[in-house]
């Protein structure tokens, strides 16, 4: 079994090709350069040259693999046009690459994001089958990129997962939490009760790898998460108590989040230096529900999440720890 990893140096990207690689599965990385492969780089796998933005480079990518796994993708951007050049048409590319130069491909796996079907307005967890109403730039990018592989369903093996926030070693997203936390000031980014759902790294990676043996029908789309519901701030205590650490809670009022992000974004402009911070970020944290239901994952696919929220925010901080990340 062959199969090309697309994202393979970013945070879940290499945890993937970890697990293919204890598999047994020779491996193919997608990179856009061979210089700057992070976690892989004493890996035995195969690295090519591409860019899903540029369509030739993706030809020898493609050819003679067995499955593909699109991991890659832009959640930062200097412009809103970045995200939907990378995340929308990047796939896209990628998609008519395989079309045309794999015919024989077995699986094609695009991972998207619970921002591309947007939170949900009502109290109850968010299904396959709910509208999607993405609120952010990057939301709205994800959700053409799966509509536009969508397309072309009948053609290729395609499923999309979605999954929610997910969290773990090598993850920079709930590492910024963490920083806050070590000094003692915890954050409070809404004036409501935010619901979230979660998802551990390793879990996810269970799930990727039973589409990948599914027999389920092309084009289908599946959320993911470890099956339960949080609130924003139980979330950071729980990794204030991995952390054996006390800290302060610290309100930030929606205009103030929204001010601090246009100045991120006008910085990040003139530098040419994507944020982590942006106003389109901000309006997805200022959501009062990211639950998402994962029963058709669970029935479809097997899949059953192992991990639970304590004990994956321990194997996460002791990871950052030990990379001495805090």
């Amino acid at each position: 079994m062959r199969a090309l990893v697309t994202g393979a140096t970013g945070f879940i990207g290499s945890h993937l090709v970890e697990a293919l690689l204890q598999r047994g599965v020779q491996v193919r990385c997608l990179v856009r350069n061979k210089e700057l492969l992070g976690w892989l780089k004493d890996y035995p796998v195969e690295f090519v040259v591409g860019d899903c933005r540029e369509k030739n480079s993706l030809i020898q990518g493609v050819k003679d693999v067995d499955q593909v796994f699109h991991i890659a993708g832009v959640t930062k951007a200097v412009r809103e046009k970045n995200y939907f050049e990378a995340n929308s048409m990047g796939t896209e590319n990628l998609v008519r690459a395989c079309i045309q130069h794999n015919t024989q491909l077995k699986k094609f796996i695009y991972l998207s994001s619970q921002a591309a079907a947007g939170p949900f307005l009502c109290g109850r967890l968010k299904k396959e089958s709910d509208p999607c109403e993405p609120v952010s730039p990057y939301g709205k990018s994800k959700l053409l990129g799966e509509e536009l592989a969508l397309t072309h369903s009948h053609e290729l093996p395609l499923l999309i997962l979605r999954p929610c926030a997910v969290y773990g070693p090598r993850d920079k997203s709930f590492y910024t939490l963490c920083k806050c936390l070590s000094k003692r000031i915890k954050p409070c980014f809404s004036d409501h009760d935010q619901l979230i759902s979660m998802c551990y790294i390793q879990d996810l990676v269970q799930a990727i790898l039973l589409a990948a043996e599914s027999q389920t029908e092309n084009g289908e789309i599946f959320f993911l998460s470890d099956g339960q519901d949080y609130r924003m701030h139980e979330i950071s205590d729980v990794f204030a108590q991995a952390m054996e650490i006390n800290a302060l809670e610290l309100p930030l009022p929606k205009q103030m989040l929204f001010g601090m992000a246009f100045l991120a974004e006008c910085f990040s402009r003139v530098s040419g230096k994507p944020s982590i911070m942006s106003r389109g970020k901000v309006e997805e944290m200022v959501q009062k529900n990211w639950l998402c239901d994962i029963t058709k994952a669970r029935v479809s696919l097997g899949f059953e999440p192992r991990i639970s929220f304590a004990r994956g925010a321990e194997l996460t901080v002791a990871w950052y720890k030990k990379e001495n990340w805090l």
